[in-house]
């Protein structure tokens, strides 16, 4: 389904992804905004067929936004979306997926949403998963 929705103040990744607090991943139309101009800005051609590995620590709120975003990448035509068990792949386990592995039918992943914290603390009352892409 089409949902209109309008733009997030401070809604800007950087470096360290888009860190935020729980309460602000959960507003309504929050993270598929995100995640959507993400596929916005790599354009059609570039998500359209493609494989994307979703996965990460398993920080409070990372199954939910696992399932939103592979909800999002059928809508946008993503091929396959590998996802380690549990949704849990380390960082460097998800790098070392989009370099090395290629699947059964010769696909490589085109990139990673990576759902991760890092140092930050855990929990619903403070920073959810960093998303990065």
């Amino acid at each position: 389904s089409r949902v209109e929705t309008t733009p997030f103040e401070g809604q800007k990744p950087g470096t360290s992804g888009l860190p935020k607090k729980v309460k602000v991943f959960i507003q309504p139309h929050y993270l598929q905004n995100f995640v959507q101009a993400t596929f916005n800005a790599l354009g059609a051609d570039r998500v359209k067929g493609a494989t994307l590995v979703v996965s990460g620590d398993g920080r409070y709120y990372s199954k939910d936004a696992i399932q939103i975003i592979t909800k999002m990448a059928a809508a946008n035509g993503v091929r396959r979306v590998w996802i380690g068990q549990n949704g849990l792949l380390s960082t460097p386990a998800v790098s070392a997926v989009v370099r090395e592995r290629v699947g059964a039918d010769g696909s490589k992943a085109t990139g990673a949403f990576i759902l991760t914290a890092s140092h930050n603390p855990g929990g619903p009352h403070e920073v959810v998963s960093a998303i990065f892409s």
